[in-house]
């Protein structure tokens, strides 16, 4: 007989300590999972506090925030009789951990630390966390009052343990667990778990996805089972892209992905799956052999059947999920749907009114302003989807009064609006680089400016010479090395401060209401940087440069 379980994963935009909105885009994403028939919700690493608190999660308060907003959500009508994996920061005996918490119905029935910390690269999680290195110990955890007063409980199991329910076993595995060359799923999967969960705060870099993909692939044909991976998205306030990209993958087959550049805040992927599967697959003698021989789990028992039977009302109406082909983005599309969902969850957040960027003609800056393009497509797109909060945002940024009906019709018509262009061209600069950057910013839409410094040039130098006597020359009229780069830097860093004056000012010069000021872009362009070709300031400096 079929047990079929229905299973989702979210991936949430979370910003780093905005516990209320944070909050209610849990509540958000427990009520869709619900409305999809889910009897298990898993979301993001961290995702009460955000993941990229940074420093914060050393301060006491966010500890208790998090407990704040955890009673919130389990005391939340609409968030029972469905079992939650919620991420969030817990301190035991005076220990920062970085943690899962399960619940059900107002019951908290597991904190599951994390084994491993991420602790390379981008990441510093030991900074802030320290890893439990007890596997497969369980301990008592005296629970705050300001969430026991809602759950009744005085003490709840804290450790490395599993759940098990009427009908199956799960248990947790956090982001940079699976990477390891030990993975927890291992053990577990051969001391009964059938359902392994995946909270992650892994960011979006070049083929990434695949990366994650093929591990998870591999660890499901290998142990079996059913993997739930639920990952943060946006940028949370950092540098940094979450990709999101939630899956859930049986036996090395791909049931359920999310998407991995998208503008919703709440995204919710669901599959149905039988566990008989995952059993029949589990049926190898050597398995049966070794699984004697694996570590045992301390078991939480959890009075709940997560499948359902064939007496069940809505049995008849469950349709077993079949696998999919993951089609992957190629990288230029990747690098040009990341950088644009970087720039639109920072525009946002920071509260100006859109960007600019000095055109040079060259390629660097013609591929960051292609991004705010492609940006400013993802947005028209969401907005003719039916996403209120991008089209509300869309409307804040370009300066719409509150009640507005303005939609932008294309994405040329938004780029008028939130991204200013210019030219700053000298006596030196060639005719060719003027009208390329002219037809780019035609062809993009956006608002375009010409400017010539010469005369800021020349009032630099006159400076110099009303002192020396002396009128320093380029290398083409006669001038030395020192003189040459000289006057070069002048044009530079004088287009760099233009670049802040007229960003502070061109929204008021607009008449956008409210004024307001726009972020600075550049390009970081790593070559010219590793060859010792770079000036600092060429164009630029950047208050923000997408990478």
């Amino acid at each position: 007989m079929a047990h079929l379980v229905t299973l989702s994963c979210c991936s949430l935009n979370q910003w780093a300590l905005d516990f209320t909105g944070n909050s209610r885009r849990i509540k958000e994403s427990i009520v869709k999972a619900k409305a999809a028939g889910a009897s298990l919700r898993v979301g993001p690493e961290l995702e009460i506090t955000g993941y990229g608190c940074l420093d914060h999660f050393l301060e006491g308060d966010i500890f208790l925030h998090a407990w704040e907003s955890l009673a919130t959500i389990i005391d939340d009508d609409a968030c029972q009789d469905i079992v939650l994996d919620i991420g969030m920061p817990v301190r035991h005996k005076n220990v920062r951990y970085n943690c899962r918490i399960i619940c059900y119905n107002r019951n908290i029935i597991l904190i599951r630390p994390k084994l491993w910390l991420a602790n390379d690269g981008n990441y510093r999680e030991m900074r802030y966390f320290t890893p439990w290195m007890r596997p497969g110990h369980v301990e008592d955890y005296y629970l705050e009052s300001i969430v026991g007063n809602v759950t009744g409980q005085t003490e709840v199991p804290f450790g490395d343990g599993i759940i098990s329910t009427k009908d199956t076993c799960f248990a947790c595995e956090t982001c940079e667990e699976l990477f390891t060359p030990t993975a927890p799923h291992g053990p577990m999967g051969l001391d009964g778990v059938e359902i392994f969960t995946n909270s992650s705060g892994s960011h979006f870099e070049l083929r990434k996805l695949k990366t994650r993909l093929e591990l998870i692939v591999g660890a499901t044909r290998l142990s079996k089972g059913v993997y739930m991976y639920a990952n943060q998205k946006g940028c949370d306030g950092d540098r940094l892209y979450y990709d999101g990209s939630s899956m859930i993958i049986c036996n090395g087959n791909v049931l359920a992905h999310g998407c991995q550049f998208s503008l919703d805040d709440v995204e919710v992927v669901t599959a149905t799956i039988d566990l008989e599967e995952v059993r029949s697959a589990r049926s190898a003698p050597s398995r049966g052999l070794q699984s004697q021989q694996a570590q045992k789990y301390p078991r939480i028992n959890l009075d709940v059947r997560l499948s359902k039977r064939a007496y069940d009302q809505d049995y008849q109406l469950q349709g077993q999920s079949v696998p999919m082909h993951l089609q992957y983005h190629e990288p230029e599309e990747e690098i040009a749907l990341g950088g644009a969902c970087w720039l639109w969850d920072y525009l946002r957040r920071c509260h100006a009114a859109g960007f600019f960027i000095p055109l040079s003609g060259g390629i660097d800056s013609c591929a960051t302003s292609v991004m705010v393009f492609s940006m400013c497509r993802l947005v028209v797109s969401a907005i003719d989807n039916g996403n209120k909060q991008v089209l509300q945002d869309a409307r804040r940024i370009a300066g719409e009064a509150d009640d507005t009906d303005w939609i932008p019709a294309n994405p040329q018509e938004l780029m008028y609006r939130i991204f200013c262009t210019s030219y700053m061209g000298s006596k030196n600069s060639s005719s060719d680089t003027r009208t390329r950057a002219r037809d780019l910013s035609h062809d993009m839409g956006s608002y375009h400016v010409n400017i010539d410094i010469d005369s800021v040039t020349t009032a630099i130098v006159n400076v110099f010479f009303s002192w020396s006597n002396w009128m320093p020359r380029f290398k083409s009229g006669g001038g030395s090395f020192a003189e040459n780069l000289a006057l070069q830097n002048i044009q530079a860093r004088s287009r760099m401060v233009l670049s802040y004056l007229f960003a502070q000012l061109l929204p008021t010069f607009r008449g956008r209401r409210g004024g307001g000021s726009l972020l600075v872009l550049g390009s970081a362009n790593v070559d010219e940087a590793l060859r010792g070709y770079l000036s600092t300031y060429f164009s630029v400096l950047p208050t923000e440069c997408p990478r």
